[in-house]
């Protein structure tokens, strides 16, 4: 049997909180890397056309859903139904890294309306 491995060449986006890479993309659902830097927090928003499950993979994340704000360290998940209002933040002095997998039928980066930002972007 042959196992054929494909590596394919990943690019970094940097945001003000941290950064983020599209490991994957096709019809229906896209998966991304993403990292905040100790004491940055994405903005607080919400999307239309999808809807999003997240797994700590390195760190302690403090989510916020709805009314509820909580914390997932290594291992942790949470999902985010289609228009549920969340944001993702990292308390702590080390680095925080999610694996988000997005499902829905269109999956753009201007799918975000941003509810309140700390860098003054709308």
């Amino acid at each position: 049997m042959t196992i054929t491995t494909r590596i394919q060449t990943v690019e970094r986006s940097t945001r003000p909180w941290g950064w983020y890479e599209t490991v994957s993309e096709v019809a229906g659902h896209k998966i991304k890397r993403i990292g905040v830097l100790p004491g940055q927090q994405i903005s607080l928003q919400r999307h239309h056309q999808r809807a999003e499950h997240w797994v700590v993979v390195q760190g302690t994340a403090q989510v916020t859903l709805g009314e509820r704000v909580f914390e997932l360290s290594e291992g942790g998940h949470c999902d985010i139904a289609l228009g549920e209002v969340h944001r993702l933040a990292n308390r702590t002095e080390a680095p925080l890294e999610i694996v988000e997998v997005q499902f829905g039928s269109y999956l753009g980066e201007d799918d975000i309306e941003r509810l309140q930002d700390d860098y003054g972007r709308k």
